[in-house]
């Protein structure tokens, strides 16, 4: 086992469509009909999915809406922190997707189809906030897993849920983490 003090950072050569580091091991390899994005062109590539905020909102709207099948715009907004006509600008747009029945000034009930994403969406969250917990990550919990939510593809969560079960299943590992 490697301890962090043996560590020592490698000098890394970019040679054309492959990393290596100098020990010869490829770290990572690009192929040529790969193209680059900026994150906010990656996150805006599929025009049928829903924006990070959406899925905030959605989110909530399963949270809130579990006990008793229903929410309010006024409830949803506290819940957020944002003000009444904000939240209802997005439940609109949420209905307009097919995520919500709503009528202004009543009830915000999802659709089948709401209630299977809101699902996968809590889901999703709480994987990742498990997994910033068995890192120790204390400060700041609820606005990095906000942030990291939106960016996991399907495999990657997958692959996240997968670890965090096996380190859950394993506490005398994530002891040993957190003592180095």
């Amino acid at each position: 086992m490697i301890c962090p003090q043996q560590l020592r950072l490698n000098t890394i050569e970019l040679q054309p469509h492959i990393l290596f580091i100098k020990s010869g091991k490829q770290v990572s390899s690009v192929k040529e009909d790969e193209e680059f994005f900026t994150f906010r062109e990656l996150m805006k590539r599929d025009d049928d999915v829903l924006t990070a905020s959406m899925e905030d909102y959605l989110e909530m709207v399963y949270r809130l809406s579990r006990d008793n099948g229903f929410t309010r715009v006024n409830e949803l907004a506290s819940a957020l922190n944002v003000q009444p006509p904000s939240a209802s600008k997005m439940i609109q747009k949420l209905a307009e997707q097919g995520m919500v029945d709503y009528e202004k000034y009543g009830y915000v009930i999802l659709t089948r189809k709401g209630k299977k994403l809101g699902k996968e969406l809590l889901y999703r969250h709480q994987v990742v906030e498990d997994f910033l917990r068995i890192l120790g990550v204390t400060e700041g919990l609820l606005e990095q897993t906000e942030k990291i939510e939106h960016t996991l593809s399907p495999q990657t969560l997958k692959e996240l849920a997968r670890l965090v079960k096996y380190l859950t299943e394993r506490p005398e590992l994530v002891a040993d983490y957190h003592k180095s």
